[in-house]
């Protein structure tokens, strides 16, 4: 894949988990994808589907994203708005296999007393 081509894929995933088009999300994920976050231990795309996508569409995403791509690799760094208020800034690694996305972790520094740690 061109890494010009990575920047659009990685914001139609943004835009279709704002909207909450799930059309388009299945579309962009690979059958294999998988979901590391620290609430999150590679998670498979149907566990992906149950734990993250009922958040879909309960928050904006703010432009611009600032995106690094090395390869079939895609570092983001963005800022949300919710729509009940608050906000938060994460970074995601994004690994490509061709126009689909195989793998996102996600990184944040503050777990909240009680979450699960990663791997639990």
């Amino acid at each position: 894949m061109a890494e010009g081509r990575i920047p659009e894929l990685v914001r139609g995933y943004f835009h279709a988990f704002q909207s909450a088009d799930r059309e388009v999300m299945e579309s962009l994920l690979d059958d294999g994808f998988t979901f590391t976050s620290p609430w999150d231990d590679h998670i498979d795309r149907a566990a992906w589907f149950a734990r993250c996508w009922p958040f879909a569409g309960t928050f904006r995403f703010r432009e611009p994203m600032k995106t690094m791509v090395e390869g079939d690799e895609c570092f983001v760094l963005y800022e949300t708005e919710g729509k009940p208020g608050g906000t938060f800034r994460n970074t995601e690694l994004f690994r490509f296999e061709g126009d689909r996305i195989r793998s996102i972790d996600v990184f944040f520094g503050f777990v909240p007393a009680g979450a699960p740690a990663s791997g639990s």
